[in-house]
């Protein structure tokens, strides 16, 4: 396994490089004004932490059920599910039952790494099947690294009496270990594709984050410019490999960052010339699966301000 500081994309940790997201605070604001994710964001009371401390809220979070609908690429599977959020474990918290043969998906809610196993697990409609143990990375329970996870990162997942980390290799293992829609092409030239695409994701990242404290946006424009001219592959839906798959799971975390923070502070619109991309969040912004996981852009916003000390 990678060690915390070599790739942005595998996990989060307790201590960040430069480009890393582990270490974002996050604070709960009400305004929405961003068009990602859109106005699913409010219905979403995924609120962790009181705005004036990092003290975890000690209620559950309750998402309202959706009404049934019959399932779609976008919506996969997700579409009445009702799921109780449990509050972040921090080091006050007593372990749960490990090995006893439950699957546990252990997250942070802030984590875009953890983000995008949350989401595939959504997807694939195992609610039922992987219970979700969220973590308090600023103030993280001491069993976590020395019974769960020794790495001590986010996401993790305890199955069949083993811990698995690394988040692009989870939400492999998690598609073809675990039964409900595939999130995997089946077509040879998609698969090939959807392996660059997953590769390149460093380079996404590493690209936009460069931008955030430079005049130029150079190094943006041409991630994004990438991203535009991926989506342009196969032209038969509008995802990255035409059908939904894990592929876009992988960038969504990102990209619901990326794109608040850069509009607010570079007055950068990501989407302003680039159709497909914007065609493509607002198909993201359907899928109940994914809508779970969001938070307000605003706090996104905020925690960016904090971590790279911009100014507004």
């Amino acid at each position: 396994m990678s060690s915390p500081t070599t790739s942005l994309t595998n996990c989060c940790t307790a201590h960040s490089s430069p480009l890393d997201f582990s270490s974002l605070s996050y604070l709960s604001l009400s305004t929405n004004p961003f068009p990602f994710p859109s106005s699913h964001t409010p219905r979403l009371p995924l609120r962790i932490q009181s705005p004036h401390s990092s003290r975890v809220l000690p209620a559950p979070l309750l998402l309202k059920s959706r009404s049934r609908t019959r399932a779609s690429p976008s919506s996969m599977a997700t579409g009445s599910v009702q799921e109780v959020l449990p509050p972040a474990l921090d080091s006050t918290s007593d372990p749960p039952a490990i090995f006893d043969g439950t699957t546990r998906l252990y997250i942070s809610y802030l984590c875009p790494y953890a983000q995008r196993v949350w989401i595939a697990r959504n997807c694939k409609g195992l609610q039922d099947k992987i219970k979700l143990v969220p973590i308090d990375l600023q103030n993280r329970p001491t069993w976590y690294k020395e019974k769960v996870y020794p790495p001590n990162k986010v996401p993790s997942l305890e199955h069949n009496n083993e811990v698995k980390g690394e988040s692009l290799d989870l939400l492999k293992f998690i598609d073809s270990s675990f039964e409900g829609p595939s999130l995997f092409p089946s077509d040879p030239a998609k698969r090939q594709f959807a392996e660059e695409l997953l590769s390149y994701i460093d380079s996404f990242n590493k690209g936009v984050i460069s931008s955030f404290k430079v005049e130029g946006m150079n190094d943006a424009d041409a991630a994004f410019d990438y991203f535009e001219t991926a989506l342009s592959k196969f032209d038969d839906g509008p995802f990255l490999l035409a059908e939904f798959s894990l592929v876009d799971i992988a960038y969504a975390p990102f990209i619901e960052r990326f794109q608040p923070f850069l509009l607010d502070v570079k007055k950068y619109d990501i989407t302003a010339g680039r159709p497909k991309l914007a065609a493509w969040i607002k198909e993201m912004n359907k899928n109940e699966a994914y809508k779970q996981t969001q938070r307000d852009p605003e706090e996104h916003v905020q925690s960016y301000k904090k971590r790279f000390s911009a100014q507004p």
